[in-house]
């Protein structure tokens, strides 16, 4: 069966003009052509075809889809693993730049402009993590708090963010050396060290409330990401994000006490 050069276009999803360059080019001529001089195709035509638009789609030239397809010599497994190789490669290549494009996304996302040596200053091991950054703005920005935060974040200048990293690193001092004491996650001075995290937040970023600060430090559980925002890497303890996040609660539990009580006395 013949099929005309507008029906082969139409089923291969290509273009009648790159039909035409193939035929030009050698790559894929038709099988005949009809009395007035058209071009006709057969199922082998149909067929080459075919294998053309694979090698095309993994990003063959026509020069190498052609010695391929019209060489018997021709080992098209070692082309194959070949431009697996490349591709490979390019992948390396193009997640190099994509981890580039995040960093300086991640200055953008901070609202102020830093050179390398203040961003080191300021956030000395804090890693805003892209990917989770991402998340965490499609999972609040529902949320009035979540659009106040991110609002309050990029209007932060260069001494707001020295302000809020020097406070937050001296909580984070305290919180290690009441793990390290092995003070109890359900004791005063961790429930005070809660609650002095959740005025942080309220103080530069959203008001946070009792519940909103159980959500957080459950993520501060469930996502290494979200933890590495309060305590970096090298700082963890085995346990610690989960001494954390009872101690979260436990203070939301009291907090929420203690309004009961007030309410009781009026």
């Amino acid at each position: 069966m013949s099929y005309s050069v507008g029906q082969v276009a139409a089923f291969a999803g290509v273009t009648v003009r790159t039909l035409h360059h193939y035929d030009r080019a050698g790559l894929l001529s038709p099988g005949s052509r009809s009395h007035a001089g058209y071009r006709l195709y057969d199922d082998a035509d149909l067929a080459r075809l075919q294998q053309i638009l694979f090698y095309r789609e993994l990003g063959f030239t026509l020069e190498e889809t052609a010695a391929i397809l019209d060489d018997p010599q021709a080992n098209a497994l070692e082309h194959l693993e070949a431009r697996q190789r490349r591709l490979t490669e390019e992948i390396s290549r193009l997640q190099r730049l994509a981890e580039v494009a995040a960093r300086a996304v991640e200055v953008q996302r901070t609202g102020v402009e830093l050179t390398p040596e203040e961003r080191f200053e300021v956030f000395g091991e804090i890693a805003f993590d892209l990917s989770y950054a991402t998340e965490a703005e499609r999972k609040w920005t529902a949320s009035e708090g979540g659009r106040e935060a991110m609002a309050r974040a990029a209007a932060h200048t260069k001494e707001d963010w020295r302000r809020l990293m020097r406070e937050a690193g001296a909580w984070r001092a305290e919180l290690l050396a009441a793990f390290d004491e092995g003070e109890p996650a359900g004791g005063e001075r961790a429930l005070d060290l809660a609650e002095e995290h959740r005025l942080h937040v309220s103080r530069w970023f959203t008001s946070c409330t009792p519940a909103m600060h159980r959500r957080i430090a459950d993520d501060f559980l469930a996502d290494p990401r979200a933890f590495a925002l309060v305590v970096p890497p090298s700082q963890q303890r085995p346990g610690l994000a989960g001494y954390l996040r009872e101690a979260v609660h436990a203070n939301a539990d009291r907090r929420a006490g203690t309004r009961t009580t007030e309410g009781e006395d009026r």
